[in-house]
């Protein structure tokens, strides 16, 4: 046996013991087709596998806004064991291009970006490795999986 096989073991096993995907996943790790039936989706991140940085795109339809009311926002970045990471920022919002996207409001439909820098919630560069970004719009949850490749 090669020294250092046993590490290809434990990742092995760590896969094999992952959570339950998140909320609203599909279990093949693509984003979920629940989001569609409801006024919105995930579109997938840009690019990806990422290093450093990545675009978040996700679409909000016309019907979602037809009350007239704003549409409440929030993405999430997840690692395998659905811990936390980062909270993305907005681009191209009225109240600014850093702002998280953490029940922020949407007035107007369409494509609309955020950015991930790949740094976690304390400010340091995250490790390699699939993670998860969580759109939650009006309470109504959809995932995508995404890869940090360094």
């Amino acid at each position: 046996m090669r020294r250092g096989s046993g590490v290809g073991v434990v990742l092995l096993l760590a896969l094999a013991l992952l959570p339950a995907p998140l909320l609203g996943q599909d279990p093949g790790g693509g984003g979920s087709t629940a989001g569609r039936a409801r006024g919105f989706r995930l579109e997938p991140n840009y690019p990806n596998p990422l290093n450093p940085e990545t675009r978040l795109r996700f679409f909000l339809g016309d019907e979602l806004f037809a009350s007239g009311k704003p549409v409440v926002v929030s993405i999430r970045i997840y690692n395998v064991l659905q811990q936390l990471v980062a909270v993305p920022t907005a681009l191209n919002h009225p109240e600014g291009n850093s702002v998280p996207v953490d029940v922020l409001e949407y007035t107007t439909s369409g494509l609309k970006e955020a950015f991930w820098d790949g740094l976690d919630v304390s400010g340091r560069k995250v490790a390699s490795g699939v993670y998860y970004q969580q759109l939650v719009v009006n309470g109504e949850s959809t995932v995508r999986k995404m890869v940090v490749a360094k």
